[in-house]
């Protein structure tokens, strides 16, 4: 597992209310048990630590965090485009 998978998976750990030790690039977000205001403030931790600015439509990004893998897919993506386009 790379850095940035590595450093997703400690922020998700640190927001959850039971920290599993199996969190793995296949695990699907909903089994983490994450309420939405945890969500939330691991969506800000993740711009912060990697200084990024992750948009989000419900509607249209749904499939961008489904799994602990395609967030850190989302979070590479972002950051290759640089911190302009990923405000845009």
């Amino acid at each position: 597992m790379d850095e940035v998978a590595t450093k997703i998976i400690e922020i998700l750990k640190k927001h959850m209310k039971e920290p599993r030790d199996d969190i793995s690039l296949q695990t699907a977000l909903t089994d983490l048990k994450i309420e939405s205001l945890d969500l939330a403030m691991i969506v800000f931790d993740i711009e912060d630590t990697f200084g990024i600015e992750i948009p989000y439509n419900a509607n249209e990004d749904v499939e961008d965090f489904k799994t602990v893998g395609s967030v850190v897919d989302r979070v590479k993506s972002l950051m290759a485009e640089g911190p302009a386009a990923a405000k845009a």
